[in-house]
């Protein structure tokens, strides 16, 4: 949990002493905002990262690049101003804007897409979502008119008891109580805040809900875990703000609530440690099948019976990516009447079935491993629940690539990455899962594949999906075992395909100004 410091405190009374002397008027002329004496004192600040938290905040996207180039020649590092821009997205939407929190979610798979760009490239993917954030906060007028403020820390939270109490407030839309208790338990270590944020977050199937808790988490590499109760406070808004609109516009109970709870009781799941039997390629993919085919509730209980019979957490979560995955190669594409410019028909980029299906379930997955024998669990069965009961919104069969295999006869690498590239920048979705299936089956490198997909992840828009669902695929391909890791690229090159052709804002500029072509 964020403090103020002393010296933060004297600054925000000297700058509110200086208001009430000048009048209004002047210190509006001086750049000074007219509400200080409200606003200072309940404004959340970051220490030294305090004015670039603040330039990136307040600074508008035609002006900003220039400024983010020259710090990073003055020193800077990508981590840094990740970092912070993390932190000014947090102050300015506090998890309550779409936009806003979709960016936030692209920061940290900017950051490490970097990491795998020459070093004169490395800033793009990172100037690109920064660039995406400035524009946001200045469209929804954020630049000085903070959603995230200091909150009231809850007396006491019962022992054991925080993430019942955290969750009952969710549940009964007490925005006060909820802040107020997750203050409390966030005054203990990152971690257990975590953990115990996660009975709110697996009370509903919401891919938005399991993914921000995710990058929040996984943001604190970033910026230190002194920050985990600002970012991790997102959450906790969301999850009321669900709340919310399934109140107002009475909508049932979601079934997890009651399935959930069910079959951990059942399996006595919590009263047995977890397993460690390793899975064959067929039984994971039976899984796999079961959960892509099955409905929500028989894909819970298929995960959480092969939790009780002693199989490792990772098969199950691979099955769980596995299934997703097959919602990207069976997507029809979208329908002409939920099309748009950015989103045309037949399109799979942005939120369609398969790549959120794909985020949740790496999400899950992800939270899995890093948390509580409890919340791995009940993580791979929402999880499953979660990804299950989508069928009808894709084909029985593929996306009709695999005809097109026959036609592609060629045995060298750079040959076939040509062909990918040509089927990519064509927007031929079907030629390029074929040419990149047919480069996988020759057991050829799979970073070349990466680096040309990576490319398209960069220079593209994506829709507000490019960077997360890039991470994604490197993820779930680093995890999924060879006889089926390849699907993943397959799946990658589809997504590109659709998505190229809408180049995304301020990445011309970042390469003028970087120097790159």
């Amino acid at each position: 949990m964020n403090s103020r410091t002393r010296r933060e405190f004297l600054e925000d009374v000297g700058r509110g002493m200086l208001v009430a002397s000048l009048g209004s008027a002047a210190a509006l002329e001086f750049g000074m905002t007219p509400c200080i004496a409200e606003e200072a004192n309940r404004r959340l600040t970051f220490g030294q990262l305090e004015p670039l938290v603040s330039l990136l905040q307040e600074t508008p996207p035609e002006k900003l690049l220039p400024l983010l180039v020259k710090e990073l020649n003055a020193g800077t590092n990508l981590r840094t101003l990740v970092g912070a821009a993390a932190l000014a997205n947090a102050r300015a939407f506090a998890g309550q804007d779409y936009t806003g929190y979709h960016t936030f979610m692209a920061l940290a798979p900017a950051y490490r897409m970097a990491g795998e760009l020459p070093s004169e490239r490395q800033a793009l993917p990172v100037l690109k979502v920064l660039y995406r954030n400035s524009s946001r906060i200045q469209e929804q007028d954020a630049g000085k008119r903070d959603a995230m403020h200091h909150v009231e820390v809850a007396e006491s939270v019962e022992p054991g008891r925080g993430g019942e109490m955290l969750r009952d407030a969710v549940r009964a839309v007490d925005w006060n109580g909820a802040e107020a208790r997750f203050a409390a338990i966030a005054n203990g270590p990152a971690a257990e805040a975590f953990n115990q944020l996660q009975l709110a977050v697996q009370d509903e199937v919401n891919v938005h809900r399991v993914v921000l808790a995710w990058r929040a988490w996984a943001m604190l590499d970033l910026t230190g875990e002194q920050y985990a109760h600002t970012l991790l406070r997102q959450s906790v808004r969301f999850c009321v703000d669900s709340e919310r609109v399934m109140r107002d516009h009475q909508h049932p109970m979601p079934q997890v609530r009651e399935v959930l709870p069910r079959l951990l009781d059942e399996y006595h799941l919590l009263s047995k440690p977890l397993g460690n039997r390793k899975a064959d390629d067929s039984w994971v993919e039976q899984l796999a099948q079961t959960i892509f085919t099955g409905t929500r509730e028989q894909a819970a209980d298929a995960a959480a019976a092969a939790l009780a019979e002693g199989m490792d957490p990772e098969a199950v979560g691979e099955a769980i990516s596995m299934a997703a995955n097959l919602l990207v190669l069976h997507d029809p594409g979208r329908r002409e009447k939920y099309s748009t410019p950015q989103k045309p028909p037949g399109c799979v980029h942005g939120d369609s079935v398969g790549v959120h299906a794909s985020d949740a379930a790496n999400a899950w997955r992800n939270i899995a491993r890093v948390s509580s024998p409890r919340n791995q669990i009940a993580s791979l069965i929402v999880g499953a629940f979660h990804t299950a009961g989508q069928a009808e919104q894709v084909t029985k069969e593929p996306y009709p690539y695999v005809g097109l295999l026959d036609d592609i006869d060629s045995n060298d690498g750079p040959a076939l990455l040509g062909q990918a590239e040509e089927a990519i920048r064509g927007k031929d979705q079907a030629r390029a899962c074929a040419v990149v299936d047919r480069y996988g089956q020759l057991n050829l490198p799979e970073r070349p594949v990466f680096d040309l997909l990576l490319k398209y992840a960069v220079s593209e828009d994506g829709a507000l999906h490019a960077e997360k669902y890039y991470r994604t695929v490197s993820e779930e391909f680093a995890t999924t075992r060879p006889a089926f890791r390849w699907r993943q690229l397959v799946a990658l090159a589809r997504v590109t395909a659709s998505e190229y052709g809408y180049p995304a804002p301020g990445v011309h500029e970042a390469c003028e100004l970087l120097g790159v072509v």
